[in-house]
């Protein structure tokens, strides 16, 4: 087998790699029949989350399942199947009590970031009934891109000049939700501040180097609702959704390389000549 593994900031190699087997009962072997490069990973990519020794990468993938442990009741060989970057059981307190949307139907929403993330968080927004979407976007293809999933505005301007640019749109009082995609400390302080008193503001870009002013957080009555995407819980609606073709996210996947040139994939998400990159096996299409 071979995988992507990171050496170094900005030193990825595809290169040989142990055969996979079952070691726990719950195990599953699955073949890759596509991966895709995470925006998460540039932190480690660039240095800026350093690794303390040579770092299998990738965690979003699907293929086919070759081979499962024999406590594994509902996934089978020869399936195909979506990965997560999270591991989770599905069946315990946590995975069953989920999460709840942010924003409701009519809403105004500001989206800060236009990676994949971003992007699709504008389409996202789209889906669950926000009237106004505004997208944060200086890249003409990106623009287009969040036009095209259904945003109504789109705002240039970074930092207080970003905020500002809101409030003006909003008639002074910010959007009723923010989605930050981004993960600095100057997107999560425009985030906070381009929400309206009341309003939430949902982070879902990996934290780097990001602190609150408690008493900022405190006077500006915005509830803030962060972590890793509990994507188990929606996938098989979003799966439908873009089989019944009401929805296309794919269309972020602006690259396609086969693995062994993961090295290329990274780097142009790296230097933003991509926003996402597929990869395949090589020798398939």
């Amino acid at each position: 087998m071979q995988g992507a593994v990171l050496y170094g900031p900005r030193d990825v190699r595809f290169e040989k790699r142990d055969e996979p087997k079952i070691i726990k009962p719950t195990d599953a072997v699955i073949r890759i029949s596509s991966a895709c490069v995470c925006g998460s990973d540039l932190w480690p990519y660039r240095g800026i989350q350093p690794i303390a020794q040579p770092t299998p990468m990738g965690h979003e993938y699907c293929g086919i399942v070759e081979e499962v442990g024999r406590e594994v009741r509902k996934i089978k060989a020869g399936q195909f199947v979506v990965g997560s970057f999270a591991t989770s059981d599905n069946t315990c307190v946590i995975c069953q009590h989920g999460y709840q949307s942010s924003f409701k139907s009519g809403s105004t929403v500001a989206v800060v970031g236009d990676g994949a993330v971003g992007l699709l968080g504008v389409l996202s927004a789209k889906q669950m009934g926000a009237v106004r979407i505004i997208a944060m976007s200086r890249h003409a293809s990106r623009q287009k891109l969040a036009r095209e999933f259904g945003a109504t505005d789109i705002v240039t301007e970074r930092g207080d000049e970003g905020v500002a640019r809101i409030k003006e749109l909003t008639n002074g009082v910010g959007a009723d939700s923010v989605l930050e995609c981004v993960g600095t400390q100057e997107s999560m302080a425009q985030a906070i501040h381009s929400t309206r008193p009341g309003g939430y503001m949902g982070y879902v870009g990996v934290p780097h180097g990001v602190s609150l002013d408690g008493e900022q957080l405190f006077f500006s009555h915005v509830h803030l609702h962060g972590g890793p995407a509990p994507v188990r819980r929606y996938l098989p609606e979003l799966i439908n959704l873009v089989l019944d073709g009401k929805i296309s996210p794919g269309k972020v996947f602006d690259l396609t390389l086969p693995l062994d040139q993961v090295a290329q994939g990274y780097r142009a998400m790296d230097e933003r000549r991509a926003i996402k990159t597929l990869r395949r096996p090589n020798g398939t299409k």
